[in-house]
């Protein structure tokens, strides 16, 4: 269970590894930044309050799209470690060209890449206090 999971893992947390220091990179410069380390923040409070947060909009958007990666990456983990399971599943309905069977995984993939946008931007509220939804 340990080599599947670090197999799924990997690839996901080194993307959002390399796009979360981008966008600190980006933000760690801003004006409200310096105002907070001139009324004397230590700078933790003001990279892990102030600048964190702000960075963190970009990556939920990412990490909401990676939720349907998971799955097709599992199709591959499946093939290698020899799992029974929906990744086995599609590969053996694309080999016996079984349309219902491919028709319904590509419709469960869509729905994922749906709820992965969705569960993305209601977190955006919670990271931001600006966003409100009505």
């Amino acid at each position: 269970l340990f080599l599947p999971s670090l197999t799924l893992g990997l690839s996901s947390i080194a993307s959002v590894a390399r796009y979360m220091r981008a966008s600190i990179l980006e933000v760690i410069n801003e004006d409200y930044l310096r105002t907070a380390r001139a009324k004397g923040l230590q700078e933790n409070i003001v990279i892990y309050k102030h600048a964190l947060r702000n960075a963190l909009l970009p990556i939920l958007t990412l990490m909401g799209l990676m939720i349907p990666n998971i799955f097709s990456g599992a199709v591959i983990v499946e093939s290698i470690f020899a799992w029974p399971g929906l990744g086995s599943l599609a590969i053996q309905a694309v080999n016996e060209r079984n349309y219902p069977v491919i028709m319904g995984i590509n419709l469960m993939f869509a729905v994922l890449i749906f709820f992965g946008s969705v569960i993305a931007d209601v977190s955006y509220a919670f990271a931001d206090p600006r966003i409100r939804y009505e």
